[in-house]
């Protein structure tokens, strides 16, 4: 194993997953490439009154951390943070981002000393936070509601090369569903980059899904290699959608949202722009653009700070402002 790193947030929703699908914290351990104490010891320490969940387990974990530093950042600074902040970006964004094109080393766990402070003084830079309540998804839930979806092909037959993320054109698809089931957004996520596609349908029919995913990939059809989808009956267009885009189409097994992880998690990030007491049948284009471009141009640990668009599009852009010395 090596050196020990703080567990993602998307490694906290996988746990959850592998948890509620009856998978063992030495199974939970192995699939996630951890020291099964580290999966033991997060369970421990960060479970609530209603046992784990990933984000009252993400926020828990923060909290501990920020009461173990002081403040080391100099006030001339703050002003460029906060714009960055009010654009999103989580406070290990910026840090990793910084350093990458400025070589200015900014703890992450400073940034959200700071934040907390200004949310202590009635400001508003914690309303930028993505994480903010618990979730509360229902795994495993109605199980003879989804239907049959017919000639659909396993992901146990999936290429190995797609799990190794090392090529651009393996993308993952599901729907974010408005409140009342009024509207919903079609979210694909492209494996190895995170660069995501969103399109809002007003309602959640095969159809309608279908012309959303088709649509939305048709520019980057020569990048669709293959997708997987989630097993809802609205991705029973999936032989147009192959057919459409020239790509193979999987399904990952029922309730296992794990094999989709990068998926959930994009889906969990829309929530930010896109709340669950919303109804989405009046979202306009102009929305969706917005926060498809808010999660394209944001970097991300997982990519060395680099951002979904710089790897999708093997280019660089300059996303920081110049920073006073």
């Amino acid at each position: 194993m090596s050196s020990y790193k703080q567990l993602t947030r998307e490694e906290r929703y996988q746990i959850y997953a592998l948890l509620q699908a009856g998978h063992g914290k030495e199974e939970i351990a192995e699939q996630l490439g951890r020291d099964r104490s580290t999966i033991y010891r997060e369970v421990k320490r960060n479970r609530g009154k209603r046992g784990y969940r990933p984000r009252q387990a993400h926020i828990k974990a923060i909290e501990r951390r920020e009461e173990k530093i002081q403040p080391r950042f100099s006030s001339p600074l703050w002003p460029f943070v906060e714009d960055l902040i009010r654009k999103d970006w989580s406070p290990e964004q910026i840090s990793g981002r910084l350093k990458m094109e400025h070589g200015t080393t900014i703890s992450h766990e400073t940034i959200y000393q700071y934040i907390y402070a200004d949310k202590k003084a009635e400001g508003d830079l914690h309303t930028h936070l993505r994480c903010q309540k618990k979730r509360r998804k229902r795994y495993g839930s109605g199980r003879n509601r989804r239907g049959i979806i017919p000639n659909k092909t396993s992901i146990d037959e999936r290429p190995v090369i797609v799990d190794a993320r090392d090529r651009i054109g393996d993308w993952e698809g599901d729907t974010v569903i408005g409140k009342g089931h009024q509207g919903a957004l079609v979210s694909i996520v492209e494996r190895a980059s995170l660069f995501t596609v969103i399109r809002s349908v007003l309602r959640k029919t095969a159809p309608a899904v279908t012309e959303a995913m088709t649509s939305g990939l048709s520019q980057y059809a020569d990048r669709v290699l293959t997708i997987t989808l989630d097993n809802g009956k609205e991705f029973a267009g999936h032989e147009k959608i192959a057919e459409a885009l020239e790509t193979d189409v999987y399904f990952a097994h029922p309730y296992a949202s794990w094999e989709r992880g990068t998926n959930e998690n994009t889906n969990g990030l829309l929530r930010q722009y896109f709340s669950k007491k919303r109804k989405l049948n009046d979202v306009c284009k102009y929305e969706v653009k917005y926060a498809e471009n808010r999660l394209n141009h944001r970097p991300r640990k997982k990519l060395a700070f680099k951002t979904p668009y710089e790897v999708f599009f093997n280019t660089t852009e300059r996303l920081t402002v110049a920073l006073e010395t």
